[in-house]
């Protein structure tokens, strides 16, 4: 049984309400109509890399700002707080993307890239806030709990919004673009709304003495610097960091660009959103499964068993040609991407100081984000060189297209640099004499 059910569910239900902005926004909505309404008439892969750049501008954002801001969190006991605040950021941009107009991509960058640091910000105070709300032989299944409800939120609410964008006509709207921009409202309403049962919910650990917010950031910076210095001399976690770093990267990398690759494939739309449909709804119970795995067999097998799974989807992805191939990408990601992301955290969750776990998560978060810099920029820039050495002189339209598809193969055969870089230093990781006293 579960400890503080209240609580739990308080905190487990945030990932229903934010996880709109995943699957609506970003894996869905936003790269296809980034692709075919704000950046309508240019060629596929130079749309790619203007994609690829707006992720890392949002992933160089929350980079800097996460592990101060975690650190002043926990100086100040204002988790909740900072959570809160970045969560409605992300709203507020939300909705704004309902109003920028055709051919503005540089606006649909600038305001998606804010609204990913409230979604990306938000997220290293809630993951913080998992050692306070559950005891320790909990963690990885209630960290698989909150994987499992975002999936089917985010889910549902995606299903609805494909279903309206699909016949907009059912829902008296004249147009698809029309469905989209109420698709963008439409989750910044259910991201909002839900996110008040957390604020209700979850209790914050607050100090005798909480400090303001403008002393919270000056010891944050203060904290930053010690933190930094306290990680590096905790080999095990600085090696763990290291991994994450490189394979959450791929693994972010593939959600964030997959709809842009499918396209780039030639693949129709209708097909691409089923199968983040499919992701949607296989992961749900895939991550509640992977959550009794790592409790079971051990997080550290269960995690090599995920990486090995997405080095096979991205090779798979390299070579599919069919729709069905699609499909089964959808599958297997369905299959390992909440198992992935519920296993690493709450793995580091038992390696750090509870009374630190802000910091340290900011830590974790800056990690992440500084490799959502190189992956899609990675994948952007392999796609863009590929495109250049295979272009003959003079192509045909024939030609053209046969090049631009080649060189989107290419762009995510580059994504496994990162798995492999991820294994290796994560079996080092664990090679290092465990902390002690946890």
């Amino acid at each position: 049984m579960l400890s503080n059910k209240k609580a739990i569910y308080g905190w487990a239900i945030y990932d229903w309400a934010n996880s709109a902005f995943a699957t609506t926004v970003m894996a869905g909505f936003f790269p296809l109509f980034f692709k075919q309404f704000w950046s309508a008439g240019v060629d596929v892969n130079l749309s790619t890399a203007r994609l690829g750049l707006g992720n890392a501008l949002a992933g160089l954002l929350v980079a800097f700002l996460a592990p101060v801001l975690g650190a002043a969190a926990d100086e100040g006991g204002a988790r909740k707080k900072f959570l809160i605040a970045f969560a409605y950021l992300g709203v507020l941009m939300t909705a704004a993307l309902a109003m920028i107009q055709k051919g503005q991509w540089q606006w649909a960058v600038v305001v998606y890239a804010i609204g990913s640091v409230g979604f990306s910000g938000a997220n290293v105070f809630y993951d913080s806030l998992l050692p306070r709300i559950a005891e320790e032989k909990d963690w990885a299944r209630v960290s698989s709990l909150g994987y499992a409800l975002g999936y089917i939120g985010g889910g549902l609410l995606f299903l609805l919004n494909v279903v309206i964008t699909q016949h907009p006509s059912w829902f008296g709207l004249s147009s698809t673009i029309i469905a989209v921009r109420l698709s963008f409202v439409s989750v910044a309403l259910w991201w909002g709304g839900f996110t008040v049962f957390t604020l209700c919910w979850v209790p914050e650990v607050r100090h005798a003495d909480a400090a303001s917010t403008r002393r919270m950031v000056f010891e944050g910076f203060r904290q930053l610097a010690k933190t930094f210095r306290e990680i590096r001399q905790l080999k095990p976690i600085w090696l763990f960091l290291l991994a994450y770093w490189c394979y959450i990267d791929g693994v972010d990398t593939i959600v964030k660009m997959a709809v842009d690759y499918g396209l780039s494939l030639g693949f129709g739309a209708s097909d691409l959103i089923l199968a983040l449909l499919l992701v949607q709804f296989i992961g749900f119970p895939a991550a509640l499964a992977f959550g009794r795995l790592g409790a079971g067999w051990g997080e550290r097998k269960a995690i090599f068993l995920v990486i090995g799974m997405y080095m096979v989807i991205t090779l798979w992805g390299v070579f599919m040609k069919h729709r069905v191939d699609f499909y089964i990408l959808a599958a297997l990601v369905g299959l390992a991407q909440g198992g992935i992301q519920a296993l690493s955290r709450s793995y580091y969750a038992r390696m750090i100081p509870i009374e630190k776990s802000a910091q340290y998560f900011g830590f974790y978060n800056m990690l992440g984000k500084f490799a959502a810099i190189i992956g899609p920029a990675l994948v952007g820039g392999a796609g863009l060189l590929a495109r250049y050495l295979l272009m003959p002189d003079a192509p045909s339209e024939t030609q053209l297209l046969a090049v631009s598809r080649m060189a989107a193969r290419w762009s995510l055969s580059s994504i496994l640099i990162l798995f492999f870089l991820g294994a290796g230093l994560f079996y080092f990781a664990g090679r290092q004499k465990p902390l002690t006293g946890r």
